[in-house]
C-alpha cells in the first residue's frame, strides 16, 4: 500500500512540475493594476530603504524564498501585517517564506518515522493513519513562523511606541531651545541612539530605527516626517504615521509643534499606563481563579473521606 502511494505523488509531483515549466504562471489581476497604478502616479515621492536585513542564510534557502516571494507577487498576495512585523523585527520576506516551506517539509518526515515504529512495535496500523498524520504536523509547522512572528512583533511593538513617547518628549525640549523642525528631529534622534550603538542588548534599537530612516531621508531628498511616516507604513506603528501627518502640517509654527508634541507624549504615556493596569488587572483576575480553585480543591480533598463514609453507611 505504501509504494502505490509513493509512486502516485511522484508521478503527480513529476506532471505539477512538467505543467509549471510548459505554462509558467501569469501576473494576477491585483498584481496587474498595482504596476499600472504605479506607472500612472509617477510623481510621488521616493521611498526610502528604511529596513536592515541581518540574515545570513544559504544559497538554497535564498533560492527558494526568491521563489516563493515570485509565486506570491505573480497571485497579488501582499500579506501587509506579516511584512510590517518582518520589518520590524529586521527579518526578510523571503527568509520567512523559505523557513515555512522546510518546516512543512519536515513536517511529512513523521510518515516514515511512524511507519517505521508501527511496524516495529507490531501494530499493524494501516497507511492513512501515519500519512493523514503527518499532513496534519506538516500544517502545523507551515503555522508556527507565523505565530511566532505576531508573537515577537507585539512585544517588540509595544517597545517602539514607548521610545516614540520619549523622542516626541526630545524633539519638544530641542524645539523649544530654539532648533528647526529637520534639526530638532536629527538631535532628538542622535541624543536617544549614539552613533556607536550596534544595536544589540543595552542599545535603543527604536532610536537607532528612526535615526536610519531620517538619515536616508537626506539621500533620497524627502522631508524628515515623510521619512517617518514611511517608516510607520512599513512596520505598522499609527503613532509615527500621526506624526508625520502633524508636523506635515504646522511644520513652519514651531510653537503650534510643540503644543502638538507634548500632547501627543502625554497621550501615549496615559495609554502606556493604561495598559500596564489593564494587564495587571488580568493577571490579578488569573490569581483570583487559582486560588478560588485551589480552595475548592482542598474543600474537596477534606469533605471527601466523610462523604464516602455516610455513603457507605
Amino acid at each position: 500500500m505504501i509504494g502505490p502511494v509513493l509512486l502516485g505523488g511522484l508521478l503527480g509531483l513529476g506532471l505539477f512540475l512538467l505543467v509549471r515549466a510548459l505554462f509558467p504562471a501569469r501576473p494576477g489581476l491585483i498584481t496587474r493594476l498595482g504596476a499600472l497604478d504605479a506607472a500612472r502616479s509617477g510623481g510621488d515621492a521616493p521611498r526610502a530603504s528604511l529596513i536592515t536585513v541581518e540574515e545570513e542564510t544559504g544559497v538554497l534557502h535564498r533560492a527558494l524564498g526568491s521563489r516563493m516571494a515570485a509565486f506570491y507577487a505573480a497571485r497579488g498576495w501582499q500579506v501587509r501585517s506579516i511584512r510590517a512585523d518582518l520589518a520590524l523585527l529586521g527579518k526578510s520576506f523571503e527568509g520567512f517564506l523559505a523557513t515555512k516551506v522546510l518546516l512543512a517539509v519536515s513536517g511529512l518526515l513523521v510518515f516514515p518515522f511512524i511507519v517505521g515504529w508501527a511496524a516495529l512495535m507490531g501494530w499493524g496500523l494501516p497507511a492513512q493513519v501515519p500519512l493523514w498524520a503527518a499532513v496534519v504536523v506538516s500544517g502545523v509547522f507551515f503555522l508556527l513562523p507565523d505565530v511566532q512572528i505576531r508573537r515577537d512583533a507585539t512585544a517588540r511593538r509595544n517597545d517602539f511606541r514607548h521610545a516614540v513617547g520619549a523622542f516626541l518628549d526630545l524633539v519638544s525640549m530641542n524645539l523649544a531651545g530654539g532648533r528647526g523642525v529637520p534639526e530638532a528631529l536629527m538631535t532628538a534622534v542622535s541624543v536617544g541612539s549614539p552613533q556607536g550603538s550596534s544595536g544589540g542588548v543595552g542599545s535603543n534599537w527604536a532610536m537607532e530605527r528612526i535615526r536610519e530612516a531620517l538619515a536616508n531621508a537626506r539621500i533620497v531628498g524627502i522631508t524628515p516626517w515623510q521619512a517617518l511616516g514611511q517608516l510607520g507604513d512599513e512596520i505598522n506603528v499609527d503613532e509615527l504615521r500621526d506624526l508625520s501627518a502633524a508636523l506635515g502640517l504646522v511644520a513652519d509654527d514651531g510653537a503650534k509643534v510643540r503644543a502638538s508634541l507634548t500632547a501627543r507624549a502625554a497621550t501615549l504615556r496615559r495609554r502606556e499606563l493604561a495598559e500596564l493596569e489593564g494587564k495587571a488587572g488580568e493577571r490579578s483576575q488569573k490569581m483570583l481563579v487559582a486560588q478560588l480553585l485551589l480552595c475548592a480543591g482542598f474543600v474537596i480533598f477534606l469533605s471527601f473521606p466523610a462523604a464516602m463514609k455516610m455513603l457507605g453507611s
